[in-house]
């Protein structure tokens, strides 16, 4: 989990150029078991993006060496807000969805964010 925190951070940084902090988790979901010796991938991607905040989707996948099929771990959706010098939340550069797949993430990204 740590891993996937920290991955949405870079990932929210690198978009925002600014400071981002987590604000929130939702549920991580575990689809299969990472085993001593594995390597670990870890993705990160923006699926939408509101006033100061963002959402991402973090997957964690799992490579064994001797049988290199990668397994998807857990995946899990993280928001985080981006921040001024002063700590504040601050107003970010907005996300342009190209695929039918990102039109579709940024769309149920909406929909999670109504929710809460």
């Amino acid at each position: 989990m740590q891993w996937m925190d920290i991955a949405a951070a870079v990932s929210s940084q690198l978009h925002t150029e600014k400071i981002c902090v987590t604000a929130s988790m939702d549920r991580v979901q575990f689809k299969n078991p990472a085993y001593v010796g594995d390597i670990i991938t870890i993705k990160a991607k923006i699926t939408s993006t509101f006033t100061s905040s963002m959402e991402i989707l973090v997957e964690a996948w799992s490579t064994n060496v001797a049988q290199p099929k990668k397994k998807l771990i857990c995946e899990a959706y993280f928001t985080f807000v981006a921040l001024d010098k002063k700590g504040k939340p601050t107003t970010i550069m907005a996300i342009k969805p190209v695929t039918s797949a990102e039109h579709k993430l940024h769309a149920e990204a909406n929909k999670r964010r109504e929710k809460t």
